[in-house]
């Protein structure tokens, strides 16, 4: 099997040096943590789960290495892997974007277990509103493929529907970042029902406007 977009230092340095540096604050972090840290927040900001210094420090490291692996690894089955040469740029990028969240997620987490106080509650939300906003730009310019992208039965179905779901789906993508970027000025009692609403937003609007797409085409 061949890879259409094969990796190499130009479009993989960023990731590897972001995988490194988690690597070698992952070490870091376990000598210095406490045996119980704070691993998860809430809407609110308040913190509701904790965990082991060993799964704070590596847990995160360890997914990223993972998820880069398969940004590898999914070239190489999908049955439609030459559309990937028309967006190659964009997979290098989007795994590129998507370990770099995760890397200053980690961070975060690691700062406010050492006492570091960083308004998880603020920083999230403004983070996961500007990867939705980088996303939501380049959503048009994905072909059809089975991993990457908004996947339905009827997108999947037609390249036609597949890319002005896409366009759309881009929109929706902007417009719940911006939202998201507004979480932290609203009140408490609203931040989870914003995110609810974010979430059905995006996730029903794509998936109904391609099935509307498909319909309409199909008659």
């Amino acid at each position: 099997m061949s890879n259409p977009i094969k990796p190499n230092l130009k479009t993989d340095i960023l990731p590897i040096l972001l995988l490194i540096i988690t690597g070698l604050a992952s070490i870091y972090f376990y000598s210095v943590f406490p045996e119980r840290i704070p691993v998860h927040w809430n809407m609110t900001g308040e913190i509701d789960g904790w965990g082991s210094k060993t799964f704070g420090a590596f847990m995160l490291p360890i997914v990223m290495l993972g998820l880069y692996l398969l940004f590898l690894v999914l070239p190489y089955l999908d049955p439609r892997k030459k559309n990937y040469k028309q967006f190659s740029q964009i997979y290098h990028g989007f795994k590129t974007l998507i370990l770099l969240f995760m890397g200053i997620i980690y961070f975060i987490v690691g700062l406010n277990a050492l006492g570091y106080s960083i308004a998880v509650g603020t920083w999230v939300p403004v983070l996961v509103g500007v990867l939705f906003i980088i996303i939501g730009s380049y959503l048009a310019k994905i072909k059809s493929n089975w991993f990457i992208g908004i996947r339905t039965p009827w997108t999947l179905s037609s390249e036609e529907v597949w890319n002005k779901t896409h366009r759309f789906g881009g929109k929706l993508f902007i417009l719940g970042g911006l939202l998201m970027i507004l979480t932290p000025v609203l009140p408490e009692e609203l931040k989870a029902y914003l995110f609810i609403f974010i979430v059905l937003l995006v996730s029903l609007g794509s998936v109904g406007y391609s099935y509307f797409l498909y319909q309409k085409i199909g008659k």
